[in-house]
């Protein structure tokens, strides 16, 4: 069943504000808010930023809330306000760099912990269709469903990325003691920096 409860006109508006807060945070404005109508609704929500120069679509910043633990709006400009900013993996962005980076918009569902055979969950794990989130003890990592996509993982290959993005071994997802839970995303990002936004069908634009 195809995953629908954010309109194609809701994901312009998400990134619009996404791209607003980055534009304020990076100037430093005070962040906006917004949190009427479907932004007023619980969800997790990553604010993910690519570099379109030099190269297209390099990551520039990535920052989420994988659980539904604020309102959609909240979410989303605090996401995007980190993205821009606090990304361990990068140096702030800098206003000038806001004509070279398009911004994508990740809603999530529920995270759903997958209770099979360890040597089964690759048969579980739909690529292009889930992300994926490892933990173990004080250790988690969150892949979301396009980055299986981008870099043509398999599904082994992604449960075991996974476990990398949480420090963890590569196989560790085949530890009883590791928990591997499922979501699904809707994606929305612009074609250009301040571009017209697209739903990402199948992870494509």
């Amino acid at each position: 069943m195809k995953l629908v409860t954010i309109s194609d006109p809701e994901g312009s508006i998400l990134v619009r504000h996404a791209r607003s807060a980055i534009e304020a945070c990076v100037s430093g404005r005070p962040l906006p808010r917004w949190s009427e109508g479907f932004m007023s609704v619980s969800r997790g929500v990553f604010v993910t930023l690519n570099r379109v120069e030099p190269i297209p679509d390099r990551l520039r910043g990535c920052i989420g809330f994988p659980f539904p633990s604020k309102k959609l709006g909240d979410a989303l400009i605090a996401a995007a306000a980190a993205a821009a900013t606090e990304d361990p993996r990068f140096p702030p962005v800098t206003p000038s760099e806001l004509e070279a980076i398009v911004v994508e918009v990740s809603v999530l569902t529920s995270p759903e912990e997958l209770n099979v055979p360890r040597r089964d969950l690759p048969t579980h794990v739909r690529i292009g269709q889930d992300g994926l989130i490892v933990s173990r003890s004080y250790e988690s990592g969150l892949l979301l469903p396009q980055v299986a996509t981008e870099f043509r993982m398999d599904e082994v290959q992604f449960l075991s990325e996974a476990c990398v993005k949480a420090g963890l071994p590569p196989d560790s997802w085949l530890d009883p003691l590791t928990k591997v839970q499922v979501f699904q995303a809707e994606i929305f990002a612009e074609i250009d920096p301040g571009g017209r936004v697209v739903r990402m069908v199948g992870n494509k634009k």
